[in-house]
C-alpha cells in the first residue's frame, strides 16, 4: 500500500510538471504571437505613411514647386511686385557711405547745397574728381546731386587746371560712361561734367575727344538732345581752339562751328 502511494505520488508531480511547462510554452507563444501582430501593424502603418507620400509628391501642385514652370516667373502670385531685389551697393554709395567723399548734402528751404569738410582747394583731386564722376552715373538721391555737385566745385577752386590735365586719362572713359548710359539724366549729368571740364583744362581735353564725341553723335538722332548736344559742342570749340573744331567735324560732320 505504501509503495502504490509514492507511486500515485509520483505520477500527480509529474503530470502537474508537464502542466507547468505546457503552460509555460503556451504563454511564450501568446507573447511572441503578441510581438508578431505588433511588429505588423507597425510595418503596416510605415507602408501607409510612405505611400502617402509618394502620392503626395506625385501631385501636380507638389511637382509643380519641386519643378516650377517657366511660366512661374511671369505669374503674379510667385512674384512680390513691391520687393526689391538685394542689390551690392556701386562703388560711389560704398565710398559717399563709408566718409569717403569729404562732403555732405544740406538740405535747404529753396534749395539743396554741399558743405565740406575742409575747403576744396586744399583736397587733392586724386581721386576725390574721379570719384565724382563715377557717382554721375548713379540714379538714386542723395548721390545724384552729391556727384554733380561735388565735380563742378571742384573744378572752381583755385589751380584746377595744373590737378586736373594730369587726371585726364583716367578721367575721360569715366565720363564716357556716363555720356553711354541710358539714362537720359545721368546722359545730361555727364554732358553738363564735359563742358565743365572743358572750361577748367581747354585744349588739353582734344587729345582725349574722340572717344567721346561717338556718343554724343548717336544722342543727336534724338531731338530732345539736340540743342543741348549742339550748345555743348560749341562750347568745346570755344575752350579747345582750331584743334577741338577739326576733331569734332571728323565725327559730326553735320556740326556747324561757331565761327561760320
Amino acid at each position: 500500500m505504501e509503495k502504490h502511494s509514492r507511486e500515485n505520488k509520483r505520477e500527480a508531480m509529474q503530470k502537474s510538471e508537464c502542466h507547468g511547462v505546457v503552460q509555460l510554452r503556451n504563454r511564450k507563444a501568446g507573447s511572441c504571437d503578441q510581438r508578431t501582430s505588433s511588429s505588423m501593424q507597425i510595418k503596416h502603418r510605415t507602408t501607409v505613411q510612405q505611400s502617402n507620400s509618394s502620392s503626395s509628391t506625385s501631385s501636380p501642385e507638389t511637382a509643380r514647386k519641386v519643378h516650377p514652370r517657366p511660366s512661374d516667373k511671369l505669374n503674379p502670385k510667385t512674384i512680390n511686385p513691391f520687393g526689391e531685389q538685394s542689390r551690392a551697393p556701386s562703388a560711389f554709395a560704398a565710398i559717399y557711405s563709408k566718409g569717403g567723399i569729404p562732403c555732405r548734402l544740406v538740405h535747404g528751404s529753396v534749395k539743396h547745397r554741399l558743405q565740406w569738410e575742409c575747403p576744396p582747394e586744399n583736397l587733392p583731386f586724386d581721386p576725390l574728381l574721379i570719384t565724382l564722376a563715377e557717382g554721375l552715373r548713379e540714379t538714386k538721391h542723395p548721390y545724384t546731386f552729391v556727384s554733380k555737385e561735388g565735380f563742378r566745385e571742384l573744378l572752381l577752386v583755385q589751380g584746377a587746371l595744373e590737378k586736373a590735365v594730369p587726371l585726364l586719362p583716367r578721367l575721360i572713359p569715366v565720363l564716357k560712361a556716363a555720356l553711354v548710359h541710358m539714362d537720359d539724366e545721368v546722359f545730361a549729368r555727364g554732358l553738363n561734367a564735359l563742358v565743365q571740364l572743358s572750361i577748367v583744362v581747354g585744349p588739353s581735353l582734344n587729345d582725349h575727344l574722340k572717344h567721346l564725341l561717338t556718343s554724343l553723335s548717336k544722342r543727336l538722332r534724338n531731338k530732345k538732345f539736340k540743342e543741348p548736344i549742339t550748345s555743348a559742342l560749341q562750347k568745346l570749340e570755344q575752350h579747345g581752339g582750331n584743334g577741338s573744331l577739326i576733331i569734332i567735324k571728323s565725327k559730326i560732320p553735320t556740326y556747324c562751328s561757331i565761327c561760320c
